[in-house]
């Protein structure tokens, strides 16, 4: 009974603490010190910036772009306006566009010293006001240089520079890092950007050969937030940022954002009055401290092989080389071996013990990651970044429903094997989790692999009941193991192992592993569960954010296993463990019943909704279409406004997939077109003409080797496969394609042309309710159509 409080009071502590590790400092007034960053300073220019939608080439960006120069001028920074074209090209992509990139200096003592540059951009998605995404940013960085001026001149230049296109494909990044002149003097740069409302900001990327930008970052920042892990997950991961391109360059920087409240990225609810003012301050904070320490330093940073790193505890950082995590893995093994001829002396451990409660970890970590891909399926809602909204509008009950579940198969594990004699009901149980996961419409193959998969472990692992000593000597025998494949093949990941391994070793050193029963026994297992718990309950919500894949979570439960282990197993006549832990599973499935059957709709996280006017040009058809995944009434009453029967139909230029669409009642179309004309110099010009619209799309097709191939005069690699998306943002003399061709060919394209207007003489959307939004580029009129060119 003495352990089943003592994991009670251990959870509720880790559990508490980790809420509170993940508060938002208090925003600091206007009247603070002024040379500290206050959050409602900065909120004056949130409130202009994110006053509405403003993508790159609208009227609402060059407001805001007006604006920033007023501000940069009224702190003395002498501002500049870049306009420039630019493009980027990836596979089978290709983002260009005109842009308007903000360029201010701070002079430092040194002139000619290598510059800082404090970077974020200023454009948003179309139909979200960016409050966050990125006026946080920006409003940050002028109160930044604010505060580095009042401070007194800095030993070198700082570069304030707004970037614009960063949404449309870091188009502003690019551009001053191909032509403008302050580039090549860029030595260091800070950059800042948001996934969401709010949350504690996060240094989550370095550039490369980071030793000397870690040393800067943990010396400098007060209560920060990163690791390693995070830096190393970024690069693996399909996203960018504005830094990505001085990065590529060899730039060193540190990348800073926000995450939490993630309903409201790229969402009309990302306003000045959603943002969360703490995570402005601690992003601000954060920043500044680091700007303060690389503006003043006589010299910045150095390069160096990169760093291991992560929080401990009370907001510091520990960093060591790579090759340190070696000596990591060693004590653990030592303590670990410690503990295991201590207990084997006392009679207290059997070797096919260990290896039940290495099969027993790994269950619990299997079973669990079934759990949680089961739970988002049943959660009723689809895969993809709108359908991810009904979780993200009730993201604390979804997280709950998730904690719920994760502490109850661990203790399910645990209690499975101190009683024993459950093999086939958990082999049951994780089949049916497992075959459950494919009754949602397809065929699920990995989580029916994770369900065998425990099933086969519970069978091999759960049939006479285990000993403590020698259970918790084989769950850490699989940390141990992990660590060592860790340590040889992405040191920088390493410590989320070896770092818990370890503190669960001393503690099983000292505790015997867990054999003695005695209250100080009972406090030092109870305190290494509350420090190792609470520190992995940050990694585990930062899974939670970042990564729409719940089933990941099954790692978090296996690490917190490797420290909660000798308070989890009961002993082997202790009654109601098996209970208590499926009453926790039945109340996390309850939970995931209410996030699927309750709809959290509301004025503050409504439904998003879409629709749009579709001009096909070359048939000569109007479409009211919606490209959102869900038709509630509100859409489809829009759809059907002229009479049309709502279908899914595929639109050129726009998409692959169909989308919900109704014929519309004609009107006036656009003046513009497409034109395909034979050059004198031999070659071929494909021209798309968009007076008045603010994106082109175009989609290629062709199996003709195009030569020369340039885009509005910017070479461009021939597209692999013959096939390629491009978008051009703010068109001013629309799109064009040159290219030659040494034999006959053909070219098939899908266009369109987006207009931030609805059609004036269409009838007009109904009101929405307040429980829904517009999103992307809702109350647009997108003009398209398909075409085919032979030579």
């Amino acid at each position: 009974m003495g352990r089943t409080i003592a994991l009670v009071v251990c959870l509720a502590l880790a559990f508490l603490i980790g809420w509170a590790q993940e508060r938002t400092p208090t925003p600091l007034l206007v009247d603070a010190p002024a040379t500290e960053f206050s959050a409602a300073r900065a909120m004056a220019d949130v409130e202009v910036i994110a006053k509405a939608p403003h993508p790159i080439g609208s009227p609402a960006n060059a407001a805001v772009r007006d604006h920033l120069v007023a501000r940069m001028t009224a702190l003395g920074l002498s501002p500049q306006i870049q306009r420039a074209q630019v493009l980027r090209q990836e596979d089978g992509w290709i983002a260009g566009g005109a842009v308007e990139n903000v360029i201010g200096v701070l002079p430092g003592t040194d002139r000619a010293a290598p510059a800082l540059a404090i970077m974020a951009h200023y454009d948003s998605v179309p139909g979200s006001p960016g409050a966050a995404d990125d006026a946080a940013g920006t409003a940050a960085a002028l109160e930044i240089a604010r505060a580095i001026k009042a401070k007194g001149r800095p030993a070198r230049d700082v570069i304030l520079l707004i970037t614009d296109g960063e949404e449309s494909g870091l188009l502003g990044a690019q551009a001053f890092f191909d032509q403008h002149p302050l580039a090549d003097r860029v030595g260091f740069l800070l950059n800042m950007e948001a996934r969401g409302n709010g949350g504690r900001a996060q240094m989550f990327q370095t550039g490369a050969d980071n030793a000397g930008a870690i040393e800067l970052f943990r010396n400098s920042a007060v209560s920060p937030v990163a690791s390693s892990l995070t830096v190393f997950l970024y690069e693996h991961m399909p996203n960018d940022t504005d830094f990505s391109v001085p990065k590529a360059r060899g730039i060193a920087g540190l990348n800073y954002a926000f995450i939490g409240s993630q309903f409201d990225y790229h969402a009309p609810t990302s306003t000045p009055a959603n943002l969360e003012k703490g995570s402005l301050q601690h992003l601000g904070a954060q920043v500044l401290a680091a700007a303060d320490a690389a503006a003043f330093a006589a010299v910045l940073p150095a390069k160096g092989p990169n760093l291991v790193y992560a929080n401990t505890v009370g907001g510091h950082i520990l960093a060591y080389p790579p090759a340190a995590g070696w000596n990591v893995v060693a004590v653990a093994a030592l303590l670990l071996t410690l503990a295991m001829l201590r207990a084997r002396r006392a009679g207290a451990l059997a070797f096919a013990e260990v290896l039940k409660g290495a099969g027993a970890a790994l269950f619990a970590l299997t079973f669990a990651a079934a759990v949680f891909r089961l739970a988002r399926f049943a959660s009723g809602a689809q895969f993809g970044f709108l359908e991810q909204h009904k979780l993200l509008a009730q993201a604390g009950r979804w997280e709950t429903a998730l904690a719920l579940l994760g502490v109850g198969a661990l203790m399910l594990a645990a209690a499975a094997l101190g009683r024993g004699r459950t093999r086939l009901a958990c082999a049951a149980l994780a089949l049916l989790v497992g075959a459950a996961c494919s009754a949602f419409g397809r065929f699920d193959v990995v989580g029916l692999t994770l369900g065998a998969l425990a099933a086969l472990l519970a069978v091999l692992s759960f049939g006479r009941p285990a000993r403590l000593p020698g259970a918790w000597a084989g769950v850490l025998a699989t940390g141990l193991l992990v660590a060592v494949a860790l340590q040889y093949a992405a040191p920088a990941t390493a410590f989320l192992v070896g770092w818990p391994l370890t503190l669960a070793a001393l503690a099983a050193a000292l505790t015997t592993l867990a054999a003695r029963r005695s209250l100080p026994v009972l406090v030092a297992l109870t305190a290494a569960g509350v420090l190792g718990v609470s520190w992995l309950l940050a990694f585990g919500h930062g899974v939670y954010q970042g990564l729409d894949q719940p089933e990941v979570l099954g790692v978090i439960v296996w690490l917190c296993a490797l420290v909660l282990w000798p308070l989890a197993q009961p002993a082997e006549d202790q009654k109601g463990a098996r209970m208590s832990a499926m009453a926790l599973v039945l109340f996390g499935v309850v939970a995931v019943g209410v996030v699927r059957l309750d709809p959290p709709w509301t004025a503050r996280h409504p439904q998003a909704t879409h629709v749009a006017y579709y001009l096909d040009r070359e048939q000569g058809r109007a479409l009211r279409f919606s490209d959102a995944p869900a038709l509630p009434a509100w859409t489809r009453r829009a759809l059907n406004a002229d009479g049309g029967a709502v279908e899914r139909v595929k639109l050129p230029g726009l998409r692959h997939s169909e989308v919900w669409a109704a014929r519309a009642a004609p009107v006036a179309i656009p003046p513009g077109g497409v034109e395909f004309t034979r050059q004198p110099d031999g070659g071929y010009r494909l021209h798309i003409a968009a007076p008045g619209a603010r994106t082109v799309m175009l989609r290629l097709d062709t199996k003709a080797k195009l030569e020369k191939a340039a885009l509005n005069g910017h070479p461009i690699k021939p597209p692999a496969g013959g096939a390629a998306r491009i978008m051009w943002e703010a068109p001013a003399e629309g799109l064009t394609l040159t290219f030659h061709a040494s034999s006959p060919g053909a070219i098939e394209i899908g266009y369109a042309t987006v207009i931030d207007q609805w059609p004036a003489d269409a009838r007009p959307l109904p009101a929405r309710p307040a429980d829904l939004m517009a999103s992307g580029t809702s109350g647009a009129t997108i003009v398209g159509g398909a075409r085919k060119f032979t030579w």
